[in-house]
């Protein structure tokens, strides 16, 4: 049997759920059930600096463009940032997963996926081949967590133990 919490923040109309009202509520949400990683998954609004501070280091995300660069921050999601990588004439694009801090797109970079950009590339075609890059490597980066895989330079910049 699969039992399924959900916390919803901020509030809205939502039943079966747990409202949580503030961000320190959310976070005491997560931490009543355990929570160690929160994976975001291309969610596109800033979150909370009480939250961020408490999952400091243990929240990823994962951005449709290579960070950092033109290509992320406020209003730069979906087929935004494909269509402002093909008028760019960039010859490559991807995507990055990151840890979460307080600003769009600029927290420490875990993993990145680099695909071509052809002369001819509409967003959509570009779109495409970055979605295939990004199923493969957030699991990729979520299961390195998981499996305690993530090491920290000096300077903070995390990386996956094993992989270059």
């Amino acid at each position: 049997m699969v039992v399924r919490q959900v916390a919803v923040y901020p509030p809205g109309k939502h039943t079966e759920t747990t409202v949580c009202g503030s961000p320190r509520a959310l976070v005491d949400e997560l931490e009543s059930h355990g929570v160690d990683l929160v994976v975001l998954a291309g969610y596109m609004k800033l979150i909370p600096v009480e939250v961020v501070k408490a999952y400091e280091k243990r929240m990823l995300n994962i951005h449709p463009g290579l960070l950092p660069g033109p290509f992320g921050g406020h209003g730069m999601y979906g087929m935004n940032v494909h269509a402002a990588v093909v008028r760019s004439g960039s010859r490559v694009s991807g995507c990055t997963v990151h840890f979460v801090n307080d600003k769009f797109d600029e927290g420490p970079i875990l993993g990145q996926a680099v695909v071509p950009v052809f002369v001819d590339d509409t967003p959509e075609r570009v779109a495409a081949r970055v979605l295939k890059q990004e199923h493969e490597l957030f699991p990729r980066c979520v299961r390195a967590y998981c499996d305690d895989r993530i090491g920290w330079r000096e300077d903070g910049v995390p990386y996956i133990v094993g992989v270059n």
